[in-house]
């Protein structure tokens, strides 16, 4: 967490609802807002049960606003405490962030671009659309989610994209039909995905039974998605002798980072698998948030990202892969690593 990450101070300008379940957030960072590609995102230090935790916040737009950068967050009462924490913040906060990073570019050149939203997945693509639409490529923007009422940002797309937005409101049309979409693609055409656990495999299993390069479809995800509700397991670590508490908001990467078993890590969103562990034992089921591994890895069960991915049942059996003399501290582990 204290690596020269160019890390700096912003002020909470204002917030705005802009559904029942999401808030948008301006911050005004010190020395004002620089520029970001379109897909980037902003770690925020936040103080969740007396501790400082990062939660990661894709920036909504191509471009700061006013000198001014903005994020949005659902709330999510069964979730970290991120968004609890986030929400709870007024207008005059101070906040600790990083600039921006990112592990969600547009790439050039692609014949044909989709966008698929699930909920506040839209965040992030709602700059690459700015971004396509400026260059005049060929895309859509395909935005599902349970209900329009629930949909953020929705007027404002429908301004901007005309036709060339998608919107299926589950409640209306049900959920889309990927393997349609998909087959309704241009030969070369390149996908870019952001939502919930559950849409991300959908579409990597759609995406490969139709043929298409799996370098073609660009993920990003959220470290709180998961197919179960988060609960508390225990951590055993047999060569260390240790036993660890992952609490229900706590991840399993901070709870061993605060016990003082060093894992690397980067991303913290199960995308770079920098914090990979063996597993050795389990006590129940792996609830794999991750899009680093693939569909059959996550069936054998041989290895999880601790960073998002947890235990549904009492507890695993790892083996963490740093050897050295001393424990790492929390955060001394974690390194830069270029996007896959």
């Amino acid at each position: 967490m204290q690596r020269d990450e160019g890390w700096i101070t912003a002020t909470l300008q204002s917030t705005r609802l802009l559904t029942p379940g999401i808030r948008e957030f301006t911050l005004l960072p010190d020395g004002g807002a620089t520029p970001y590609p379109a897909g980037a995102h902003l770690r925020v230090e936040l103080e969740i049960g007396g501790r400082s935790s990062l939660r990661h916040y894709s920036l909504v737009g191509a471009a700061p606003r006013d000198g001014s950068w903005r994020v949005a967050v659902q709330r999510e009462e069964a979730g970290r405490g991120g968004s609890r924490a986030m929400w709870a913040l007024a207008p005059g906060a101070r906040l600790r962030v990083s600039r921006p990073r990112s592990h969600f570019e547009l790439a050039p050149g692609a014949p044909e671009v989709l966008l698929l939203a699930g909920g506040i997945g839209i965040t992030p693509l709602i700059g690459m659309a700015e971004t396509l639409l400026r260059q005049r490529a060929r895309f859509r923007l395909l935005y599902a989610g349970r209900s329009r009422r629930s949909m953020a940002y929705l007027p404002e797309l429908s301004a901007l994209l005309g036709d060339a937005l998608v919107v299926q409101a589950e409640d209306e049309a049900g959920r889309p039909d990927l393997a349609q979409v998909f087959a309704g693609l241009m030969a070369g055409a390149e996908a870019y995905v952001c939502g919930p656990i559950g849409l991300l495999g959908a579409a990597r299993q759609a995406w490969a039974a139709a043929g298409r390069a799996p370098s073609a479809l660009v993920f990003e995800t959220f470290g709180s998605s998961g197919h179960a509700a988060p609960g508390a397991f225990t951590v055993h670590i047999p060569r260390l002798g240790r036993e660890v508490a992952v609490a229900a908001d706590v991840s399993m990467l901070e709870a061993l980072e605060a016990a003082g078993i060093g894992v690397l890590s980067d991303c913290r969103r199960g995308e770079c698998g920098l914090c990979a562990l063996d597993v050795l034992g389990l006590d129940g089921r792996i609830d794999h948030r991750d899009v680093f591994f693939s569909a059959r890895q996550h069936d054998e069960n041989r290895r999880l990202c601790a960073c998002v991915s947890r235990v549904v049942g009492e507890s695993i059996t790892i083996d963490p892969p740093w050897r050295g003399d001393a424990p790492l501290a929390p955060g001394q582990g974690e390194r830069r690593v270029a996007p896959a």
